[in-house]
C-alpha cells in the first residue's frame, strides 16, 4: 500500500488486484485475495475542530474531546482503552477514551455495546442522544457524577427563600442584557451602510436596557408570587429583541417572529435545532454540578420538563446559538429544507457551527475560557450560590 496525497489506493501486490480510486488505509487478505481494511487510530491532540469522516466529527473540549456521530449504520464498542466505530463488518476508527469528555448519538441508526457504555459510564464520559432536530431525547451519566447531595438539598429549599427570586431574577436580566448586546454587535456593521436600518436595531436594544432595569428591580416574597412578573418583563423583551433580529436579517431571508415548536421556516428551524444542542450541554453541566435538573426556578415545574436547564440556557442562547444562526443567515449560506425540516447536510453545517462556538474562547471573570468550559463553570457557580458560598452572576459575551 502506498499514500498518494489525501487518499490512499492498493497498488498491485498480485497479478489482477489493483484499484486507483482513493480508500481508506488496507491489507491484502491471502484468504479472500481482497484488500482488508485497516482502522484509524484518532488520537486528537490539536485545539481544532477535525472532521474524521463524513458523519463523525471530534470537537476539542477543554481537557479532551467530544465524538459527535451521525451515520446511519455505524456500530460502537470497545476494546481495551479505545472507542471501537465499525459499519457492517469493517472496523474504521479506534479513539483512545482518554481523549474523550463525551460522546453525541446524533442520528438514528447507531449501535451501542453495554460494555462501552459500562466503559463510558466509569469513566465519567456522558452519552447524548439528539433527534434529527437536534433536541436531545436521553442522557446516560454514571449516577456517581450527580451524587453530592448537599447542592440538591440546598437546590429544593431555595424554592421556598428568597435565593429562587435572585437567581431568576438575575437570569432575566442578564438574559436581556446578551440580547441587548447582539443587537448593538450586529447593528454596528449597519450604522453606516443603513443607517435607517440600523435605528430600528437600536430602538430595540434602548427597550432592551429599559426592561433589564425593570427585571432587576422586581421584589416579593416567594417565587411563585414574582415568576408571573418576570416572564412578562422577558415576553415584552423578546417581542423587541425579535423585531431587531427580524430588521437584522430582513434583507437576506424572510422571518416573521419566533416559533418555538412546529416551526417550518427556515430561521426557527436553525434555532430550534441549535437550542437542542445548547440543551444537551447544559443538562449535562447540570448534572455533573450535582444539581437535580428538574427542579429550577424561573420555569415552572412540570413533568418531564427540566427546569432548571432551561433557566442555566438562557443567558447561553443569544452568545451560542443566535450568533451562529444570525451570522449563517447574513453571509448567505444555503439553508435546504424538506418536509418542513432542516435536510441533513443543513443540519450538519450548523452543528458543526455551533461545536465551533461553543469551543471558541470568551472573556470570563478576567481571563479566557471556551463557552463549553464556562457553561460548565455556571452550574457550579449556581450550586455554590445555593450552598450560599457566593453570589450568582450569569455569563455576559463581550460585543
Amino acid at each position: 500500500m502506498q499514500t498518494e496525497g489525501n487518499g490512499s489506493k492498493v497498488v498491485p501486490i498480485r497479478n489482477g488486484i489493483e484499484v486507483a480510486h482513493p480508500l481508506p488505509p488496507a491489507q491484502y487478505n491471502l484468504f479472500s485475495e481482497k484488500p482488508d481494511v485497516l482502522p484509524v487510530l484518532v488520537d486528537h491532540e490539536g485545539e481544532e475542530e477535525l472532521r474524521v469522516s463524513e458523519d463523525i466529527v471530534l470537537a476539542r473540549t477543554a481537557d479532551a474531546s467530544q465524538l459527535v456521530l451521525s451515520g446511519f449504520g455505524l456500530f460502537l464498542s470497545k476494546k481495551g482503552e479505545r472507542l471501537l466505530v465499525k459499519k457492517r463488518k469493517d472496523l474504521l476508527y479506534e479513539f483512545p477514551f482518554y481523549r474523550l469528555s463525551e460522546v453525541t448519538v446524533a442520528s438514528r441508526g447507531i449501535t451501542l455495546s453495554s460494555d462501552l457504555i459500562m466503559e463510558l459510564c466509569e469513566r465519567g464520559i456522558q452519552i447524548n442522544f439528539l433527534h434529527g432536530t437536534g433536541r436531545p431525547y436521553a442522557k446516560i451519566t454514571a449516577p456517581s457524577l450527580s451524587a453530592t447531595i448537599q447542592a440538591r438539598r440546598e437546590q429544593f429549599r431555595a424554592l421556598d427563600d428568597e435565593r429562587a427570586i435572585e437567581f431568576s431574577r438575575t437570569v432575566v436580566a442578564g438574559k436581556l442584557a446578551n440580547q441587548r448586546k447582539l443587537l448593538l454587535y450586529f447593528g454596528k456593521y449597519m450604522k453606516a451602510a443603513t443607517p435607517e436600518r440600523y435605528e430600528v436595531v437600536a430602538k430595540a436594544a434602548g427597550i432592551l436596557k429599559g426592561l433589564e432595569k425593570q427585571a432587576k428591580r422586581v421584589k416579593g416574597v416567594s417565587i411563585g408570587e414574582v415568576r408571573q412578573e418576570l416572564m412578562g418583563v422577558e415576553g415584552s423583551a423578546s417581542r423587541a429583541y425579535w423585531e431587531g433580529v427580524q430588521e437584522i436579517i430582513a434583507e437576506k431571508v424572510a422571518f416573521f417572529g419566533r416559533i418555538r415548536r412546529g416551526a417550518t421556516d427556515e430561521v426557527n428551524s436553525m434555532l430550534n435545532y441549535g437550542y437542542g444542542i445548547l440543551y444537551a450541554q447544559v443538562w449535562g453541566a447540570v448534572v455533573t454540578a450535582g444539581l437535580e435538573p428538574f427542579a429550577g426556578f424561573l420555569h415552572v415545574d412540570r413533568p418531564g420538563k427540566p427546569s432548571l436547564v432551561l433557566d442555566l440556557v438562557e443567558e447561553f442562547r443569544q452568545p451560542v446559538v443566535d450568533r451562529t444562526v444570525i451570522t449563517h443567515v447574513n453571509r448567505g449560506e444555503p439553508v435546504r429544507m424538506e418536509g418542513g425540516l432542516l435536510k441533513a447536510e443543513t443540519r450538519k453545517a450548523i452543528s458543526q457551527k455551533i461545536l465551533e462556538r461553543l469551543e471558541s474562547r470568551e472573556t470570563y471573570r478576567g481571563k479566557k475560557y471556551q463557552i463549553r468550559s464556562i457553561i460548565q463553570i455556571q452550574a457550579r457557580n449556581l450550586a455554590a450560590f445555593l450552598r450560599g458560598d457566593r453570589k450568582y452572576r450569569t455569563f455576559a459575551f463581550k460585543w
